[in-house]
């Protein structure tokens, strides 16, 4: 599959909705992963990230304005051990839950399925990454309706052991803007990942919709240490 920028992509895809990027820094010394929201309806837009322990959850900018809180207000981001999990929804827990039980990631995604917001039945993407003495490998899956038919839930996973230097996988909810919105389709999309954490951050975000974007999350993991460094950029403030 031939590597693509991933700030080029963003710059001509007009709504992706929620995206997630996971891989591997240019010197091959940090796992990384980014996850951005976005939105079209005030509800939408009207969310920030905000830190939660080693992880992160979404909240109203506005309590006041918020009108439904289902499947916008989550944790996208939670830390089990060795395992960063990073979702666009609720299952984020789903995952967290199911790898205390000793379910493997594709194990705990069987109870759930796309997202019940007819007519878009928005895909669950969902990724893990998983740094352990010194070892690095990460998995990401969608589970989606059968071209938009909610009785049928189609569900892939993608595994990458040992991911190679300066490349990683991005997946988002949509493929663009459109009624119904179109699901995601194909396998992640290979990309090069360059720069430090605030060149990578910082580029994802001037690639997104000035209007629709909402907030971004982004952090490397050193490899060998299992340190971090996060950044965090709500559009709200």
């Amino acid at each position: 599959m031939k590597l693509i920028s991933l700030n080029e992509h963003l710059e001509k895809t007009s709504y992706p909705g929620r995206g997630i990027m996971i891989g591997r820094s240019a010197d091959g010394k940090k796992a990384v992963t980014a996850y951005f929201i976005m939105g079209r309806s005030e509800n939408s837009r009207n969310r920030v990230f905000v830190e939660d322990g080693e992880g992160i959850r979404t909240q109203a900018f506005d309590p006041s304005k918020m009108t439904d809180p289902s499947l916008i207000i989550y944790a996208p981001v939670r830390v089990l051990k060795n395992d960063t999990i990073v979702t666009n929804g609720d299952q984020t827990d789903t995952v967290y839950d199911g790898f205390e039980k000793g379910l493997t990631f594709e194990q705990s995604l069987r109870s759930r399925e796309f997202e019940p917001d007819a007519p878009n039945y928005t895909p669950r993407i969902s990724g893990v990454m998983h740094v352990e003495n010194g070892e690095y490998s990460y998995a990401i899956s969608i589970l989606k309706s059968a071209n938009g038919d909610p009785a049928s839930c189609s569900r892939y996973t993608f595994d990458y052991s040992a991911p190679k230097a300066g490349e990683g996988r991005f997946i988002s909810t949509y493929m663009g803007d459109g009624s119904p919105l179109p699901s995601f389709e194909g396998e992640p999309l290979a990309i090069t990942v360059d720069g430090d954490i605030d060149t990578f951050t910082n580029g994802i975000w001037n690639s997104l919709n000035a209007d629709n974007k909402v907030s971004l999350f982004t952090r490397f993991i050193d490899i060998e240490t299992g340190l971090y460094e996060t950044r965090i950029i709500n559009k709200n403030r």
